[in-house]
């Protein structure tokens, strides 16, 4: 039998729709740059992937531990988003990358 604490995670929905469209990417440790509480390198739901620049392709779906190395991660590249939801405020340059998400 396996014994493990129970861990409760509570993540904030940042959909404004039912409707999205997410594909697989990968994410490593290079894109955490502080580790959260428990020592853990988390690439947060509501990221801007891969960076919060002109080279933005989406918006990360779910939390992602990469502290042991990469990771698959769901990014989100076309639907309708609640930007006050994310974590950090994509740029300007961000939201023009992102073509088909549309930030309500």
């Amino acid at each position: 039998m396996h014994v493990s604490k129970k861990e409760v995670v509570n993540q904030i929905n940042l959909l404004a729709s039912a409707k999205f469209q997410a594909f697989t990417y990968q994410a490593d440790t290079s894109m955490v740059t502080t580790a959260n509480e428990k020592g853990r390198k988390v690439l947060v739901a509501g990221s801007v992937y891969p960076s919060n620049d002109d080279k933005a392709v989406g918006i990360v779906y779910n939390d992602v531990d990469v502290t042991d190395g990469s990771q698959p991660v769901s990014v989100i590249v076309e639907g309708y988003i609640l930007e006050k939801r994310l974590p950090v405020a994509p740029i300007a340059a961000a939201k023009t990358a992102m073509k088909e998400i549309k930030f309500r």
